[in-house]
């Protein structure tokens, strides 16, 4: 059997069509290697034009590490030949697939398909996080997998230890119509070559669209998914708006993402262009174009801020953007790198209702291949790209009363596709960074467990979590002097950072993620989901537990649900520009053990770190994460430290006289809250006495009309304290005053 011609067939069709084909060749590597050889030597492709992922090097072209599959994001090859013997990463085919242009071939080397579910990868090693082994993982993900692509349209199937072919992967399709050409706007402010470079209507829609962007107080949101140009109508407007002098900024989730917006922006510069180094474009007007991470935004006031990949940043990040005047959101709607619904979901009404005058646009028509290519459709099924939760009014009736709740066992969700596409599609929707690989876990990772409410057959809530500790003491003598230990997220860091040896010792269930579908949010299906996962697990575990971008609005949630902080970064997030919490709530005597511990070992250390490290850290971040410690603690005040905060209190005492004799006494408030305080009170407590801002930075921030108003409230907020913590010869100095 001439094995070439079905590759030709493939590829002739693929060109006819403008569509991508995939050709499998399953069987034997070295046999794989050595026919894919034959087929790239008979194929009409410069060598150029083809890349070869894999581990091995047998392929005259060029060859990029499985693991390094990222760096080929924002190029495009006419073959790609991805070998999945050793490793098989369901992102990575995810970005190849986007890598392989209209006409092209994705080339898949792998095991015999029968056989492949039950063999054992590098990516399973990954899945089997300490305790478990990679006999503990399954071959589910690959067992869906191989059963799609059997089914699909557009994939070649070929058995290379036999040389049968299964399925030549043909469609036949009817001839298409012509791609009308691109119409320039009659009036445009953007110069005539903006919109000649655009490669379709919807590409010169946004184009046009982000021309209000010369107004102040506008935003525009382009949506659509990869591969419809919308990237490169940012770079198109960004360039422009460069040759009008402004300063454009472009931000993303990390550097790679704005690759295409700048070279379409360096396209529209290049004759006026200055500067072209590390991300800066800099043009003869003065004007700029420059990337700088989300967690850097607030120290930037750009003319205009363009947002890529805007659906793969957080809520709270998003919301700082709204403090520019003048913004683009770009966001991929199905996304293969996490692409949560937190944009579309939760972060559009809050966008509405700024002061910004809000113009949309969708991007539907692809660029780089047909409309209905046979390879994106089978994508986004096998990856679950399009996952999305339940329609709306099938579970708008769900009450914490009538809810079900439910273990999804992998069996479950795996012989279940409805099921498992309501599951994950709320999972992504509940986090920016929910991913393909994500889906593998779910399904095959021995750590993971899924927990659900349901209301008439249909997931309303959804938790995901991962069993953590229960570690030998070889692994926790190697976290304690410093290796990682995977998969246990909360014993690691409390092993590692914090200086516990014994911490992997007791079981926990750590919650991954969280999710309650946004047609019944805020009624309670969290909190009745946490409540049943207790019930459960407390007879198995010792800890729940929880790691998560600190936010006022989460700290309340999983306070609210019995967690308590034993930890704040003293870092930001790259991405979201949070300091992480880790909260733990126990559910055994070991586990009351640990946390208490180091609950208390918190307290002891938080003051310090509000000094330096967390100095700028929210205010009301500080309180939340003070608030949630189950824990009392005594005050360290001396005899002289209550003469200070007595005097300051009552008398003609100043903080700034010895401001350490007044932390002691505002953290244990905070952490005990035996008295009450006001919100701005307590927002003082932490920003003058716990971070020591300067008073003139604190009365401008929490609005008080002179630096004096606010030293005298600091002193009234002190006098409930003195009178509810103060030991008797405090009292009694503070008689004096009263006398």
């Amino acid at each position: 059997m001439d094995l070439s011609a079905v590759a030709t067939g493939l590829l002739t069709e693929a060109r006819e069509t403008n569509e991508r084909r995939l050709l499998v060749l399953a069987g034997d590597s070295d046999y794989g290697f050595e026919i894919v050889g034959k087929i790239l030597d008979s194929l009409p492709v410069a060598v150029t034009d083809t890349v070869l992922v894999s581990d091995r090097d047998p392929l005259p072209c060029e060859r990029v590490d499985p693991k390094r599959t990222s760096e080929l994001l924002g190029t495009t090859r006419e073959i790609v030949v991805y070998d999945t013997h050793r490793r098989f990463e369901p992102n990575a085919l995810g970005r190849l697939s986007g890598v392989v242009n209209g006409g092209g071939l994705l080339i898949l080397l792998a095991p015999e398909l029968d056989s492949w579910p039950a063999q054992r990868d590098e990516f399973d090693e990954s899945l089997a996080v300490p305790p478990f082994e990679i006999e503990d993982t399954t071959g589910r993900f690959r067992e869906r997998l191989v059963s799609l692509l059997r089914t699909h349209p557009g994939i070649a199937i070929v058995d290379v230890d036999s040389e049968e072919i299964e399925r030549n992967g043909l469609t036949h399709p009817a001839p298409r119509i012509e791609r009308d050409s691109v119409a320039i706007p009659d009036e445009h402010a953007f110069s005539r070559q903006a919109y000649e470079r655009c490669l379709t209507s919807d590409q010169a829609s946004a184009v046009k669209t982000l021309e209000i962007l010369r107004e102040d107080r506008r935003a525009v949101v382009i949506e659509a998914d990869r591969g419809r140009g919308k990237s490169s109508a940012a770079g198109l407007a960004a360039g422009s708006f460069a040759l009008d002098g402004e300063d454009v900024l472009v931000s993303a989730p990390v550097a790679r993402n704005v690759a295409e917006v700048f070279a379409r922006a360096r396209e529209m510069v290049s004759d006026d262009l200055v500067t072209d180094d590390n991300h800066v474009l800099e043009t003869t007007t003065g004007g700029r174009v420059r990337f700088v991470r989300p967690s850097l935004l607030a120290d930037e006031t750009p003319d205009i801020l363009i947002v890529d990949e805007a659906a793969a940043l957080p809520v709270s990040a998003l919301e700082r953007c709204l403090e520019t005047g003048r913004i683009a959101f770009v966001t991929t709607v199905h996304g293969y790198e996490g692409a949560g619904r937190g944009f579309s979901v939760r972060f559009r009404d809050r966008l509405d209702a700024s002061d910004h005058e809000v113009r949309s646009v969708t991007m539907a028509d692809p660029i780089r291949y047909a409309a209905g290519d046979p390879l994106e459709v089978w994508v986004f099924r096998a990856l679950l790209l399009d996952a999305r939760p339940a329609v709306a009014q099938l579970i708008e009736a769900a009450t914490p009363e009538t809810a079900a709740y439910r273990r999804l066992s992998k069996a479950d969700l795996a012989s279940d596709e409805h099921l498992l596409r309501e599951t994950f599609g709320l999972l992504v929707s509940a986090h920016y960074r929910t991913e393909p690989d994500d889906l593998a876990r779910l399904l095959d990772a021995p750590n993971l467990e899924v927990r659900a409410l349901t209301h008439e057959e249909h997931v309303t809530s959804v938790a995901l979590l991962a069993r953590e500790g229960a570690l030998p003491k070889e692994i926790r003598r190697a976290g304690y002097e410093g290796e990682r230990i995977r998969g246990n997220m909360i014993p690691d860091l409390l092993t590692s950072q914090l200086r516990d040896e014994e911490a992997g010792t007791p079981v926990g269930w750590r919650v991954l993620r969280i999710a309650t579908h946004d047609a019944v949010r805020s009624r309670g299906l969290g909190s009745r989901l946490l409540s049943a996962i207790r019930r459960e697990f407390s007879s198995r575990a010792d800890w729940l537990g929880v790691s998560y971008g600190a936010t006022p609005e989460l700290l309340g949630f999983w306070a609210k649900n019995g967690f308590s902080a034993v930890h704040l970064s003293t870092t930001r997030h790259d991405t979201s520009g949070e300091h992480s919490a880790v909260m733990l709530s126990p559910t055994s005597d070991s586990g009351t053990e640990l946390h208490d511990r180091h609950a208390a070992w918190f307290t002891e250390r938080i003051t310090g770190t509000l000094l330096d490290p967390l100095r700028n850290a929210d205010p009301d971040v500080v309180r939340g994460v003070l608030e949630s410690v189950a824990l009392s603690i005594e005050t360290d005040l001396t005899e002289r430290d209550w003469v200070h905060v007595v005097s300051a209190a009552y008398g003609s005492g100043t903080f700034d006289v010895s401001p350490g004799s007044f932390r002691s006494l505002a953290c244990a408030h905070l952490v005990c809250e035996r008295v009450s305080l006001g919100d701005r009170q307590e927002r003082l407590l932490v920003r003058k006495v716990l971070q020591a801002h300067p008073w003139d930075a604190v009365a401008d921030e929490l609005g008080f009309d002179s630096t004096r108003l606010c030293m005298l409230e600091l002193g009234e907020s002190f006098k409930p304290l003195v009178c509810e913590y103060g030991t008797e010869a405090a009292l009694a100095e503070k008689d004096r005053y009263d006398d």
